[in-house]
């Protein structure tokens, strides 16, 4: 629902106030195609939006994973790869960490990112689909997703996928923004969400607009709809209760949770299950 344009100004034509958007549900290829579209925004957006504290949510979800030194870990969904760089950090040279996405634009950022590490530290960064991972099966010590697990065309398969590829033992973590019950929290994350966020969004796609650089074919979705969508998607993801119920389905035990900043992000990790744990 962008902000109307002056005479003569590009216009955003995405399917604003679509019912996809609104209902916080797009397909594969509209997701791939919108984080595609707000690379560029994406992390200054998401500092704005969390005052900067989305870095120490992600320090908190690698240590999670309980990796370290000549460990092997798997980012999914990885998006600018911020969080891979945390996990790189701890495995230090001699292990090795995978962040993959099926947008190619945030893999180019994150592997801009990555060029100020040394090169011994540095990710591989790989486009992959979370729906069905080209790794082999227990082929990893932990597989973790910052923020992206909202954006699985099916979850239950998502985890499934990243349980798979990780040893018995090894550790699943899925970090995920979540919905405040309780006020006065949930009345200021109704604001903080569904006002701040979506006009944050308009702003950046009016200037993208005006760049020529927000023009997407009338079934993708624009940049101030992508974070019309954002707050939708939230809405419809489990709750903390019924997100472990999905990690246990997935194959996971020892699952447990921990919420962060007041309750509006969660934190949930769990053991892969396997004979000799």
């Amino acid at each position: 629902m962008a902000a109307r344009q002056g005479a003569g100004a590009p216009r955003e034509e995405a399917g604003q106030g679509s019912d996809s958007v609104r209902q916080g549900r797009l397909e594969a290829r509209q997701v791939m195609a919108m984080f595609d579209r707000i690379a560029g925004v994406y992390d200054l957006l998401n500092t704005a939006m969390t005052a900067g504290l989305h870095h120490r949510w992600r320090e908190r979800a690698a240590g999670e994973a309980r990796v370290g030194p000549g460990d092997r870990v798997l980012d999914v969904a990885t998006g600018t790869g911020d969080l891979a760089l945390e996990l790189a950090r701890r495995v230090g040279p001699a292990g090795e960490v995978i962040g993959s996405d099926f947008a190619e634009a945030m893999l180019d950022r994150a592997r801009a990112k990555s060029g100020k590490l040394e090169p011994a530290l540095r990710p591989r960064f790989e486009w992959a689909d979370a729906m069905s991972l080209p790794y082999a099966d227990s082929s990893f010590d932990a597989a973790t997703v910052g923020f992206g697990a909202r954006n699985f065309d099916d979850l239950a398969r998502g985890l499934r996928e990243m349980a798979r590829v990780v040893r018995p033992g090894g550790r699943v973590v899925v970090l995920e923004i979540t919905t405040p019950a309780r006020p006065p929290l949930s009345l200021f994350y109704r604001l903080w969400f569904d006002r701040l966020v979506p006009a944050l969004g308009r702003i950046a796609g009016a200037l993208a607009s005006r760049r020529a650089q927000d023009r997407p074919p009338p079934d993708e979705v624009s940049i101030s709809d992508a974070y019309t969508y954002l707050p939708n998607s939230v809405r419809r993801f489990p709750s903390p209760e019924t997100l472990a119920g999905e990690l246990e389905q997935a194959g996971l035990d020892e699952i447990g949770w921990v919420l962060l900043a007041g309750g509006i992000v969660a934190i949930h990790a769990g053991t892969v299950t396997g004979q000799g744990l």
